[in-house]
């Protein structure tokens, strides 16, 4: 009966071990307490306590290692719901357009800038906005007006973009003379610069802006409309065939040629020298003949090109507005030339043309 009683409280007490190993781990007071209640077969406690404990807390950090990842799994679930910003042209569909080059621009016009022969025409009459190409016509203004060049500037706060919250390493009190900023403007597409063209205007920039829209009218560009100088508002907007005619102006002005296509430029603001690039890259390419160009990109108005330039010696003025992707203005630029270097028909006749206008620029006309 003794051994009997006595196997009972064996397996209780081996019972109660089991319990405090498995407690221990929730909680350790307890687990004290019932340790001094059991120091019988203390030592075997302690070798199964050691052997439960490890794998117990395994499995606690595994458990916290699934709730870290699965608190980093949920960011890019809630980025995945934001919806990317269209431009005018994806809300008007005018992406759905084909055209037989598979052209990434929703809008296109290749016009010979002697004969105003179209040669490709996509949506051309379609009204967009224009971002910094609108700094062609800035250009066109200031070195039409005639100011001294060499007068300086100081960029001040009402140049910061309040429109876009776009960057400029042009800071608050840099001052460089009108040249200088409008080489900035036509070359890097520099978006105080070219607001501070404006500003300093004879009039301020209310007349600047007067002067931009009253160039646009008599020069027959009817799509168009300018509210500001440097193209961060989508307001202003123009057409192709519009943009066609001013690159033809602008192209006509010596000073424009060669600040648009100037490959980099340094400037000296204050104990600094910045180095500021082109925007468009062909201006590099030594297979490239262009004479004038102008890049632009705002969200609304997607990725924008205009150039003047010289293929198969036939005199082209291309205009891309709205393309998809960082690199596909001068990806369309590129099919462009391709298909006309590969047009034995259009570039014999135009060579011979060339030859016979004695490659004087022509009145572009409508």
């Amino acid at each position: 009966m003794h051994h009997r009683h006595r196997a009972a409280v064996n397996r209780f007490l081996q019972l109660l071990g089991f319990v405090v190993v498995s407690t221990a781990l929730v909680a350790p007071v307890a687990h004290a307490v019932d340790r001094s209640k059991a120091p019988i077969k203390k030592q075997q406690a302690s070798t199964a306590n050691a052997k439960r404990v490890a794998p117990a807390r395994k499995v606690a950090a595994n458990t916290r290692t699934v709730r870290i990842t699965a608190k980093t799994a949920k960011v890019p679930t809630r980025v995945a719901f934001v919806p990317a910003k269209q431009s005018f042209g994806q809300i008007a569909g005018l992406h759905e357009v084909s055209d037989p080059l598979d052209l990434k621009s929703s809008v296109a016009l290749v016009i010979d800038q002697d004969t105003h022969e179209v040669l490709l025409s996509k949506n051309d009459q379609a009204v967009l906005p224009i971002a910094s190409l609108t700094k062609l016509m800035t250009g066109v203004i200031i070195s039409q007006a005639k100011l001294p060049m060499d007068e300086p500037i100081t960029i001040t706060q009402d140049d910061v973009d309040t429109e876009k919250g776009s960057r400029s390493r042009l800071m608050v009190g840099s001052t460089l003379t009108r040249g200088e900023m409008l080489h900035l403007a036509l070359m890097s597409s520099e978006n105080r610069a070219a607001h501070a063209l404006g500003r300093t205007y004879p009039g301020g920039l209310e007349a600047f802006v007067v002067q931009m829209n009253a160039k646009a009218r008599l020069l027959g560009m009817t799509d168009t409309r300018y509210v500001e100088p440097t193209g961060l508002s989508s307001r202003n907007q123009s057409s192709a065939r519009d943009l066609a005619t001013l690159v033809n102006v602008a192209h006509g002005d010596p000073l424009l040629r060669e600040l648009s296509t100037s490959p980099g430029y340094e400037v000296a603001v204050g104990p600094k020298t910045l180095q500021y690039n082109n925007t468009n890259g062909l201006v590099k390419n030594p297979t490239w003949d262009i004479g004038l160009q102008k890049t632009g990109y705002i969200s609304e108005a997607g990725r924008c090109l205009v150039m003047q330039t010289q293929i198969a010696g036939r005199k082209l003025i291309m205009v891309f507005l709205d393309s998809a992707g960082k690199f596909s203005r001068l990806g369309d630029a590129e099919r462009v030339r391709h298909w006309v270097e590969s047009m034995p028909a259009l570039a014999a006749p135009l060579q011979a043309r060339a030859v016979a206008n004695g490659a004087q620029p022509s009145t572009f006309a409508r």
